[in-house]
């Protein structure tokens, strides 16, 4: 059981939660028809427009949410252009971890550039979009246009498990993020944290507290197969939630081989 789903929510927490929807729609609404209209510029320039929106959505998650973080690892960064293989808990990692890591680009599903607004704006920036009902057409998809972005100088940010899922719950991995490396040759990045314990999937209250980073020492690719890439960023990350949510695991619960 997480952080969030053990707690009721105080008054002070459910008016925060309350004003920070409130003020982000409102934020967000005009702010993406702004990007709309820059998407004639170079990818680069349209990538920059995003930055100003994330800052300040950090700050209202940090202000108004009470919701702030750590990092851990972060001399494992590389110093090129990476795969991150992340946790995916809430929406606060596709916000934060723009900031934690330089350059970054996330591989969203097709459907989300149809959301009004926050998709549309998306539609206008040099995200990675696949259609993750194509099977075998989507991981080319994938790799074609992550070569292409990594060649440009973006970090590309992949959730293994496809959704949202709660700590201390496991999905099976999926291995495009892994192939991905290999077939690049780039480093690929573990990343565990336990955002959901304070903003869970689907949630509209949104708990303060400090969210935990943890940024594992990256894999390099070579003479390796991506299930390997795969096993061994699967291991790492399913490890290092035991040991910065261990709360939520029960030790009886299956774990990934």
């Amino acid at each position: 059981m997480t952080a969030s789903t053990a707690r009721k929510p105080s008054l002070q927490v459910v008016l925060r939660s309350a004003l920070f929807m409130f003020v982000i729609v409102a934020f967000t609404v005009p702010y993406a028809f702004g990007v709309m209209l820059c998407f004639p510029l170079p990818h680069r320039w349209r990538r920059r427009t995003v930055v100003p929106w994330v800052h300040v959505a950090t700050w209202l998650i940090r202000q108004v949410l009470r919701i702030d973080y750590r990092v851990l690892g972060r001399e494992n960064i590389p110093d090129r252009p990476s795969i991150i293989l992340s946790k995916h808990q809430s929406a606060w990692e596709t916000i934060v971890l723009q900031l934690i890591f330089p350059w970054t680009l996330f591989v969203w599903k097709k459907e989300l550039l149809w959301l009004p607004f926050f998709g549309w704006g998306l539609a206008a920036t040099p995200m990675i979009s696949i259609d993750r009902g194509a099977g075998k057409e989507a991981l080319r998809q994938l790799i074609e246009q992550g070569r292409k972005r990594l060649g440009q100088g973006y970090w590309i940010i992949i959730f293994p498990e496809g959704t949202r899922t709660p700590v201390g719950s496991y999905r099976r991995y999926k291995t495009g993020g892994a192939r991905l490396s290999v077939e690049a040759g780039a480093p690929l990045v573990p990343v565990a944290l336990n955002a959901g314990e304070f903003w869970s999937r689907r949630a509209f209250i949104k708990y303060p507290g400090t969210v935990t980073v943890s940024i594992g020492p990256a894999i390099d690719p070579a003479g390796l197969g991506p299930e390997e890439v795969n096993a061994r960023a699967e291991a790492w990350m399913e490890a290092e939630m035991r040991r910065i949510s261990p709360h939520c695991y029960d030790d009886a619960e299956r774990r990934p081989a």
